[in-house]
């Protein structure tokens, strides 16, 4: 038996609707295997992927400079965090 699970659509604040599909995040059912362990993997697989961060950059439009601040702001608390680790 090989049943494909695929995500039809993604849909955020009813807004912004992705089609995810063509292999993205597949799974196929192994013979016997419970639909609930396909599932399973098939969200694990979702989430290894960042099919929903994608998603989510992409619900909204971000003017090029607002971008450029949000990036800076990431670096800093990284620069931050990596500060953090090595005082430890």
């Amino acid at each position: 038996m090989t049943c494909t699970l695929r995500t039809a659509k993604l849909t955020l604040s009813n807004r912004v609707s992705l089609e995810v599909l063509f292999g993205l995040a597949e799974v196929r059912l192994q013979e016997a295997e419970p639909l609930e362990n396909a599932l399973r993997r098939f969200k694990r697989k979702v989430q290894h992927e960042d099919i929903i961060k994608e998603v989510k950059r992409h619900s909204f439009y971000l003017k090029p400079g607002e971008k450029r601040r949000v990036k800076e702001a990431l670096a800093r608390k990284r620069n931050r965090k990596k500060a953090r680790k090595e005082q430890d």
